[in-house]
């Protein structure tokens, strides 16, 4: 048995329903494809043992899918001051794609999408790279120990 479900286009704010099993295992709705995650048209099959990671949305133009099912609202951040976030008058969505993407899971565990980060040297020199501080406590020199 399948069910409705609404997601927002996270451009424009078009609301999109699709049709899903009654299991969601939804990570979350993006504007990018997340890295390694393999996403299929929503005409395709996307449940029950495909492969599948997700499904790609162009808004507004996508077949298999009831596009602005609620007759013009739109989601609550869509417009402000950026006017490529406005609708167009002319036609439902904003063209643009748009990506739902499932959970996965390797070896029993949930797969993060964020790729790990590569530790970047800035500055190889190996010269001191700030002010000399205090010598701290016992150290000789100049100075008798006090603030003034």
């Amino acid at each position: 048995m399948s069910y409705p479900v609404t997601y927002y286009c996270p451009r424009c704010g078009t609301l999109v329903e699709l049709d899903r099993d009654g299991y969601l295992a939804d990570k979350s709705v993006t504007p990018y494809p997340l890295e390694g995650w393999a996403y299929v048209a929503p005409t395709e099959p996307f449940e029950d043992g495909s492969d599948a990671d997700g499904v790609e949305f162009i808004c507004g133009e996508s077949d298999g899918v009831v596009w602005d099912p609620r007759d013009g609202v739109r989601g609550t951040d869509a417009g402000g001051d950026e006017p490529d976030r406005l609708p167009r008058e002319d036609a439902v969505g904003c063209g643009e794609p748009f990506y739902l993407s499932f959970v996965r899971h390797e070896n029993g565990r949930e797969v993060d999408p964020r790729a790990e980060t590569e530790l970047v040297e800035i500055d190889p020199d190996p010269r001191q790279s700030g002010p000399r501080g205090p010598g701290g406590p016992g150290r000789t020199g100049d100075s008798d120990g006090g603030f003034w």
